[in-house]
């Protein structure tokens, strides 16, 4: 993709489009726990077009 930021968004973004866009379209989630640690990392969107997927995603 060429864009340094999207290299660990990569990992989260499922959708076809995202992947071949570049851009993260709606929310995804990641969770796991250390022996310390309940972690949750949360991709959303953050391009204007899908800023309503955001805003839906990270209030639930």
């Amino acid at each position: 993709m060429g864009k340094g930021s999207f290299k660990y968004a990569w990992v989260l973004d499922k959708l076809k489009a995202e992947r071949e866009r570049g851009i993260t379209i709606d929310i995804a989630l990641w969770k796991f726990e250390t022996a310390k640690y309940y972690v949750t990392i949360i991709d959303a969107p953050g391009h204007r077009d899908f800023i309503k997927n955001m805003i839906t995603g990270t209030s639930q």
